[in-house]
């Protein structure tokens, strides 16, 4: 029998097969790993009915760590090939840390969507936070790399990256500035992902599809990508529109221009006209007996003489008993008014401002549009003209007109 100074002459004396041997056992224990560790943990995700496991799979890939099981022995049967140990460990070393980094990397990728995907996500984004802890292991990975290849304790290399303290701030002054901004856009509960924000320094109107440490990233309506560094978030001017979504309702302010040649006093036929509105008759009844009351000992000589109703007036109170009424405008709650604004050039305004019930922009749309084409179309029964800017072909029948006066 050989004794043990035999056994290591003859494997030093042959290292070539050794190192054969090696191989061929790494490659074998990659396989079972393969088999074992990667293929039972795909199955079992496969079988369970959470998605967390199924995540957690895809990001960490167990193929791929099943890699660490080969390096790891090679590592220790390293010292059966002496004229190659030192770069063989080292190499070994190398690819061990940079797999680990990146499966740590992947895992934090893994728990940030196992939380983005969880019922209790509420568009706060903690990306970036895994971010700043990615730069700070690969950081980590790059010292322990040049330490393992040079031989210098990681603490003295920290030492010496001092000096270069200036130079990284430098590098690393975007990264530091989006961090500093996250924890403020956190902390305040300014941006989540899911919001309707409003950029116009950046051209970007949409909807939050990812926060990361760099950059927020919009997709607009028109379905394009807007990229903001995070950083600049502070510095300009934004709007967000997840007030309005949590309020329920989504504010309609527009107005219909009335020509001015078109309000006048309401007379007696035109006040019964108006009676027959269902929903004007109680306006109109309360408004005629206050009239009535202050007219007492009043010679009605004029108009002017005392109070009378508009059909400007009564459009107003129609407005505001048809908004009343309509089963998709909040009554209580959020603002409900129907005001008169200051008269100009293209008449005088009657705006409405009211909130919908819903936030949803297409039926929000359908909402609005219906409501003024119905007012639109119900100013003529108040002997009102809806005010429009001449058009050539209202200078057409104009001059029409004044030729046939003419001949």
């Amino acid at each position: 029998m050989m004794d043990f100074t035999n056994i290591q002459a003859w494997i030093e004396a042959r290292p070539y097969a050794v190192g054969a041997v090696i191989f061929l056992l790494s490659l074998l224990t990659f396989i079972i790993a393969r088999a074992v560790l990667a293929r039972g943990l795909t199955y079992f995700a496969g079988r369970t009915n959470t998605h967390v496991d199924d995540i957690l799979v895809e990001k960490l890939r167990p193929f791929r760590i099943a890699l660490l099981a080969p390096l790891v022995l090679i590592y220790i049967f390293a010292d059966f090939v002496p004229a190659y140990q030192t770069l063989i460990e080292n190499g070994i070393l190398f690819l061990i840390l940079w797999l680990s980094t990146v499966t740590v990397n992947a895992l934090l990728d893994a728990l940030n969507l196992v939380y983005e995907s969880s019922s209790s996500f509420k568009g706060m984004s903690i990306r970036s936070y895994f971010d700043i802890v990615k730069i700070v292991i690969l950081i980590a990975a790059i010292i322990l790399s040049v330490s393992i290849f040079t031989g210098e304790s990681p603490v003295m290399l920290l030492t010496g990256l001092g000096a270069l303290t200036a130079i990284l701030l430098l590098v690393f002054r975007d990264t530091i500035l989006s961090f500093v901004a996250s924890i403020q856009i956190s902390a305040q509960d300014l941006i989540k992902e899911g919001d309707w924000i409003e950029v116009p320094s950046y051209g970007a109107d949409g909807d939050v599809i990812n926060m990361t440490l760099h950059t927020i990233k919009v997709q607009n309506w028109d379905k394009t990508i807007s990229v903001i560094p995070t950083h600049k978030m502070l510095d300009v001017a934004y709007r967000n529109w997840r007030g309005m979504e949590e309020s329920g309702g989504r504010r309609i302010k527009r107005a219909i221009y009335i020509d001015l040649g078109s309000v006048r006093f309401c007379n007696t036929e035109m006040i019964e006209r108006f009676r027959k509105v269902d929903i004007l008759r109680d306006y109109l009844d309360s408004r005629l007996a206050e009239i009535e009351i202050s007219e007492k000992g009043i010679e009605m000589d004029s108009p002017l003489d005392g109070r009378q109703l508009t059909n400007l007036g009564t459009f107003r109170a129609y407005i505001e008993a048809y908004l009343h009424n309509h089963k998709d405008i909040h009554q209580e709650g959020l603002t409900f008014l129907v005001r008169q604004l200051a008269p100009g050039p293209t008449g005088v305004p009657m705006e409405i401002y009211v909130f919908t019930k819903t936030t949803e922009w297409v039926r929000y749309e359908k909402i609005q549009a219906d409501i003024f084409d119905h007012l639109m179309a119900s100013a003529p029964v108040f002997d009102l003209r809806v005010f429009q800017e001449p058009t050539g072909m209202d200078f057409a029948v104009a001059f029409q007109s004044e030729a046939m006066r003419a001949k």
